[in-house]
Parts: structure tokens; sequence; C-alpha cells
């Protein structure tokens, strides 16, 4: 249960941030919006720039099979410093979450996590809990920035390109042919 609602949703996830990436790569060039803007790129003052919120998505996956009980997990100390360094992370990512045997985040949903925060607080959940009210969450928060700061730099991306993984799902015949 545990793997079947976090492993594919972060698989899912990062390949579409990867597609963006190539996407806001391609524009930028096309566009006259150079690699270091992109990078440079934030939503606000307080807010992390492009590769951090790159770097966080793929910490967050690692951190919640790490404390669900796989280890090994890749660390990425430091904020990539081109779009190259960000699809290595994304791409080191997600050849550790493939090689996951599901059996090794357990079945036990009831199982105590524990966590804190460097700011000192500490979190006790069950292991459901932590995945549905702060793994989950927090990957996603994440990946929406990402996904903003590449869309407030002028990137033509859509929920097409955010939700890009739906396409497997897609009943035949059912696509807009306009």
């Amino acid at each position: 249960m545990l793997h079947a609602i976090t492993v594919p949703a972060y698989e899912d996830a990062l390949r579409a941030l990867s597609a963006q990436l190539d996407k806001a790569l391609a524009w930028g060039a096309e566009n006259n919006v150079g690699e270091l803007q992109l990078l440079a790129a934030r939503l606000a003052p307080d807010m992390f720039p492009l590769p951090t919120q790159i770097r966080f998505s793929c910490g967050q996956a690692l951190q919640a099979v790490s404390r669900l009980g796989v280890a090994g997990a890749p660390d990425f100390a430091d904020d990539a410093d081109s779009f190259a360094a960000m699809q290595a992370q994304i791409a080191q990512t997600l050849a550790f979450l493939s090689a996951i045997e599901p059996a090794s985040l357990g079945e036990d949903g009831a199982r105590p996590i524990e966590f804190s925060l460097p700011n000192g607080m500490i979190f006790d959940l069950s292991a459901a809990a932590y995945v549905r009210d702060w793994a989950l969450p927090q990957f996603y928060f994440h990946i929406v920035a990402a996904y903003a700061v590449m869309r407030h730099m002028g990137v033509p991306l859509g929920k097409a390109d955010y939700a890009s993984y739906m396409m497997q799902h897609l009943r035949p015949g059912t696509a807009p042919t306009a």
C-alpha cells in the first residue's frame, strides 16, 4: 500500500518535471532567455529559485521513502548549476525510486513515523498519515513551485505538461481532435 501511493506518484511527477525542463530550455533558446536567467528565476524574493525547487522535489521523494524504510537514497547537498545538472538530479532520483522493492516500504500504515524539522519541531504520525499529510503535499508543493517558476518566466507550459502522465489512462477515442 505505501509503495503504491508514493513511488509511482513520485516517478510520474518527476518525469513530467523533466519534460517541463526540456521545454523550458528549448523555449529559452528560441526566445533569447538564457539558461542563467531561468536558473535564477523565482516566484517571489523570499522563495527559492528553480534549481532549489528541483532539488527539493527530488529530496522530498527520497526523504519519504527513506523514512518509510528504504536505505541508501542519494543526497543532493547543493543546487544544480545547469539544466543538465537538474536533469541529472531527477534521473538519479528516478533510478533510485525504480529500484525500490514494494515490500521495503512495508504494508503497515499504522506504524509510527517520527521526523523533525531543522527548527526543532518534531512530528509523530502513522506511516499512512505521514504520506497523506506530509510526504505527498511537500513533494507536490515543490513540483508545482518549479512549474510555476517556469510559467512565470514565460515558458508555454499547461496542465497537459504538468499532468502528462495521465495520458496513459486516457480512454481510446476520447481525446479532443481540435
